[in-house]
């Protein structure tokens, strides 16, 4: 699970201004994705009120605090900024006045600032902070992002995932990680696959060493994040193994408690990786649109069956 995530990262994420240069945002955490608008807070009520959410003021609580007096400012600044909420934002390039900052740096909090409007900041900032905060593990693979579905390629190391990889580009499909897939929970249907920065957009080939995808393809073969929607497991080919060869029934693998498509590759000399895997990403499209190649020929099979019977009987 997510420790939190640092208010000095959603400043550059979303582009926030900051009002108070001299608070360290690394060390500020934020730790839920809710937000609060505080306009009960503001007035003097206080019971309820979740300290560790973000706050968000817009137009309404601006023209409320412009009503207030300086001894009503002072009073409310301070019963609410003591709670030592993660930050307090300012939508509309609104400015927040000299004696709020003043408060504000004497309790630690940072007020930031964006010019974008209320109702959609908010939204952009649950969306960020649920991606930021959600349950995440690390597993060894490749992700790549093929006719837009996100294809997850594991199997031990040294099978060629990286070589299936890396001709996948030069067919015009995006890497979004080689070796260490970051994998977030977004909810019970969407897993998230990013790279770890120290990482982003090289690929480790054996005998050949590390190369930059970006410099050497270029910005378009390569992706920031991509939701993982199949898993294809490459293993040595095993002569006694016994292996799907119509697809009627689908196999899972599960990853933080979601399930997601899995097929296992067996790997012989003389299969084109990049080739099948198109294939599969593709064939896996086509399946959430409604159409399944494996039932189609089940059908037809069993509707010549049919028919060869009734002939025979006639």
């Amino acid at each position: 699970m997510s420790s939190g995530v640092s208010v000095y990262k959603i400043v550059d994420l979303m582009d926030l201004r900051n009002f108070t240069d001299e608070i360290d945002l690394k060390k500020r955490k934020i730790e839920t994705s809710e937000i609060n608008r505080p306009a009960l807070q503001l007035t003097g009520y206080f019971e309820h009120f979740e300290k560790s959410r973000v706050e968000i003021i817009g137009n309404v609580e601006y023209a409320y605090i412009k009503r207030m007096d300086e001894e009503e400012k002072r009073q409310r600044y301070t019963e609410f900024l003591q709670y030592g909420m993660p930050c307090v934002i300012f939508c509309r390039d609104l400015e927040p006045e000299g004696l709020f900052l003043q408060i504000a740096n004497e309790f630690g909090v940072p007020v930031l600032g964006t010019g974008r409007s209320t109702s959609e900041f908010t939204a952009e900032l649950i969306y960020t902070l649920g991606e930021q905060l959600a349950p995440c593990i690390t597993i060894h693979g490749v992700l790549v992002d093929v006719y837009g579905e996100g294809l997850l390629i594991t199997g031990e190391s040294g099978i060629g995932k990286s070589e299936a990889a890396l001709e996948l580009i030069r067919r015009g499909h995006r890497l979004v990680t080689d070796d260490v897939v970051e994998i977030r929970k977004i909810n019970e249907h969407q897993l998230i696959g990013t790279s770890p920065d120290i990482t982003r957009h090289f690929i480790e080939l054996r005998g050949i060493g590390i190369i930059d995808v970006k410099t050497l393809y270029g910005v378009e073969c390569v992706k920031e994040k991509q939701q993982i929607d199949l898993v294809i497991k490459l293993e040595d080919w095993k002569k006694d193994a016994e292996y799907d060869r119509l697809g009627l029934e689908e196999e899972y693998t599960e990853y933080l408690g979601n399930k997601v498509v899995c097929h296992s590759l067996p790997i012989r000399p003389g299969r084109n990786l990049a080739v099948i895997c198109e294939a599969a990403a593709v064939n896996h499209r086509q399946k959430k649109m409604g159409y399944n190649a494996a039932q189609e020929l089940y059908r037809r099979v069993q509707e010549n069956l049919v028919r060869k019977t009734t002939e025979e009987e006639e």
